[in-house]
């Protein structure tokens, strides 16, 4: 058999057993289908096994090697996916591969975060304590080549794909920095490569601990309870959700764990093809308790959204933000052949008061959902109507409904273009070149006028009214690049953080938390006396 042959059947069975998983679970449990529906499955298959046939045969252009894989990778089994829901997908094998590489927290490789920007890869930041920070690379460095290779028509996954290989082995970088006349050469040892979900964790006030948390791996509940343990005896927690798109439903339980009192409920996830289940706090947080206000925002979703919402629900936490993303669809990941997965929704999520978290999707362009086009209404019309521990009322339906609103600061079209072109990563390498950033550095009149120079040699049209009305955040925006170049990347997410509207007023509402956890606590003491008395 020819090797477009072998390539077009093992499309075909590939797609064939999507097909089948899909169809099983739509039907219910296995042993569950009628004979008519079996019989309309295997038409459909059929029909579409002809259709396939047709085009692979009589086509303009010959349907082979990666066409004949796109084909069924990002045609035939995406378009079934998509007509079920927003969420489903299909992983082919190099996005399964990163999945699995996302959800383990670690990768082999050197440490650094790189990019393309007109054709040419530049090192964004190098993570701290890794082989590329430890050998000096810096942002803004732009890759010339590895391991001799020239880098010129290389993709950033080329390039990164490249950089990582097993532990202790070698791969050589040369880099083009500004202000060198000769590239760079660096021998980096590969070595295991930590990607933590807490990017940043610090006091922020006296007593008052701050996390940020980026998505929900496999590390995720060890790295928050050791952020927690590292504040001491803290007064009052910032937890920091926005922009955090989920992950590992196991992990936001266990986060969970660790805050709420054992025995109160999670999460439920109701669906049709498995039981029921609810999770619920087994360990407990022992009476270790602290007013927490949570910061979320459109961006904050799925798994985050079970952590806000149970927080909420429980008057464990005061939600503060904006009404979060609305992805309540519980995916389950099915391992195929070829090293490729699908991830198919069997599940919804509600919150313990029974919201449901999901946004309707129904009838909606992707496009409109991702972008929240079909939003709910901000003042909770048409919102399903529950109730907290203490009687609180929360809305359901549509993602979770903060407590108190914060705004996101607003950017004007010449902010826009300044991130556009991403001006205060470019900035940074150009002003070291003849400054260095000491621990008392400030943003001052002589920095801003050679930031104005800079402006005008890139041919970005400025006036002073530009930018004198958002300079707060221009000097951060500064700041936290050289920081970053200087002193590494944890200092420049501090320096932005330090400055962030929305976690100063998060900070502000801690005793609004303080006087939810005290009612908690009051409802939690009440709830114990009546099982009491019921018991005598």
């Amino acid at each position: 058999m020819n090797p477009r042959a072998r390539r077009a059947i093992f499309s075909l069975a590939l797609f064939f057993s999507v097909c089948a998983i899909v169809g099983t679970l739509l039907q219910g449990r296995v042993g569950a289908q009628s004979a008519a529906d079996e019989s309309q499955l295997r038409d459909s298959l059929k029909e579409f096994t002809n259709v396939y046939a047709l085009v692979e045969q009589n086509y303009a252009e010959p349907i082979k090697g990666d066409k004949a894989d796109t084909v069924i990778y990002d045609g035939a089994i995406p378009g079934m996916l998509r007509v079920l829901d927003p969420h489903s997908s299909f992983h082919d094998p190099k996005d399964y591969a990163k999945m699995q590489e996302d959800q383990r927290g670690h990768y082999y490789g050197v440490g650094m975060l790189i990019q393309q920007q007109q054709n040419k890869i530049y090192v964004r930041t190098p993570y701290e304590g890794t082989p590329s920070f430890r050998a000096g690379l810096k942002p803004g460095d732009i890759i010339a080549s590895v391991d001799g290779k020239s880098a010129d028509g290389m993709t950033s996954e080329m390039v990164a794909k490249a950089l990582k290989g097993p532990k202790g082995t070698h791969v050589a970088i040369t880099t083009i920095r500004e202000g060198q006349s000769k590239p760079l050469s660096f021998d980096l040892v590969r070595d295991e490569i930590p990607h933590p979900s807490v990017d940043l964790k610090y006091e922020i006030r006296p007593g008052v601990g701050y996390i940020h948390l980026t998505n929900f791996q496999q590390t995720t509940a060890k790295e928050v309870e050791e952020a927690v343990d590292s504040f001491g005896d803290l007064k009052g927690l910032v937890f920091d959700l926005r922009g955090n798109p989920g992950g590992l439903l196991s992990q936001a339980v266990e986060v969970c764990d660790h805050l709420l009192a054992k025995g109160q409920n999670i999460v439920s996830q109701r669906g049709r093809a498995y039981p029921d289940q609810v999770y619920t706090a087994t360990h407990g947080n022992g009476g270790h308790t602290f007013p927490i206000v949570v910061i979320v925002n459109r961006n904050t979703a799925s798994a985050a959204e079970i952590v806000s919402g149970a927080l909420q629900d429980h008057d464990r936490a005061l939600i503060v933000g904006e009404t979060t993303f609305g992805k309540g669809l519980v995916q389950t990941v099915y391992n195929l052949s070829e090293n490729t997965g699908l991830a198919l929704t069997t599940y919804h999520y509600y919150t313990p008061s029974g919201r449901l978290i999901q946004r309707d999707y129904r009838g909606v362009s992707l496009y409109d959902y991702y972008n929240h086009a079909n939003a709910l209404p901000a003042d909770n019309t048409n919102k399903e109507v529950k109730l907290t521990d203490s009687g609180r009322t929360v809305y359901g339906g549509g993602g979770i409904t903060p407590d108190e609103k914060i705004e996101p600061p607003k950017s004007n079209p010449f902010m826009d273009t300044l991130l556009y072109r991403d001006v205060f990563f470019h900035f940074a390498p150009h002003y070291l070149v003849n400054h260095t950033v000491g621990p008392d550095f400030k943003v001052d009149d002589a920095v801003i006028s050679d930031f104005k120079q800079f402006l005008t040699s890139e041919n970005i049209p400025w006036t002073n009214e530009d930018l004198t009305g958002p300079m707060d955040w221009i000097k951060t925006n500064i700041k936290a690049e050289l920081e970053t170049s200087q002193s590494g990347q944890l200092q420049g997410l501090r320096v932005r953080a330090d400055w962030d509207p929305m976690i100063q007023k998060a900070v502000s509402y801690l005793p609004e938390a303080q006087a939810l956890e005290d009612n908690a606590h009051k409802v939690l003491a009440q709830k114990a006396e009546a099982r009491s008395g019921a018991t005598n």
